[in-house]
């Protein structure tokens, strides 16, 4: 008996399958699409294809009532706002940052009154002091001194809403940046 122990340990160890490497491939998979979607704004731009500023708004209204979830992008448990965002663009294929503070430096910035729907307006967290990006939503309106954007807010509305620039949103403001060229015009 106290030969046949040592020999079931030898040859458990060479007759094992071997490691199996999926979790490497997964990473690197991931590893891949987070620089393809980096890649894909990099210069400040996102690649918009044949999508129109149009098309995000009207995808973007079909999701009004949609409860607020912190750090998601699936539609079935809710959004916070940058997973809002993210879902729309995706919708369509086009790839954005993830997070609100990483569409800092995307886009071409414009005027408060040049922007237009499906331009991408940027403010503070809640703590206006800290003056960093920390909440997002896309224009639907800018027209007869009426400025609205869509956005996924823990606040009051809770989840995806419609949203005047108020006085509690100017206090926030940070910028609106154009993803769309077809907004230049």
């Amino acid at each position: 008996m106290k030969v046949f122990l040592p020999l079931v340990f030898l040859f458990s160890l060479f007759c094992r399958e071997p490691q199996k490497k999926q979790p490497v491939i997964a990473a690197e998979a991931n590893t891949m699409q987070a620089k393809i979607i980096q890649h894909a704004y990099e210069g400040n731009e996102i690649e918009t294809g044949h999508t129109t500023p149009q098309q995000i708004v009207a995808f973007a209204q079909t999701l009004i009532g949609t409860p607020y979830k912190y750090a998601s992008i699936d539609p079935d448990e809710g959004f916070d706002c940058s997973g809002f965002i993210t879902h729309v663009f995706n919708h369509f294929n086009i790839a954005v940052p993830r997070s609100s503070v990483d569409f800092t430096n995307v886009g071409k910035q414009v005027n408060v009154a040049q922007a237009k729907p499906g331009d991408i307006v940027l403010f503070t967290g809640t703590d206006n002091a800290i003056r960093t990006v920390g909440h997002m939503g896309i224009i639907t309106n800018n027209s007869n001194h009426l400025f609205e954007f869509i956005h996924s807010t823990s606040g009051k509305a809770n989840g995806v809403t419609i949203t005047p620039l108020n006085g509690y949103y100017m206090g926030r403001f940070m910028k609106v940046i154009r993803i769309f060229t077809q907004n230049d015009n």
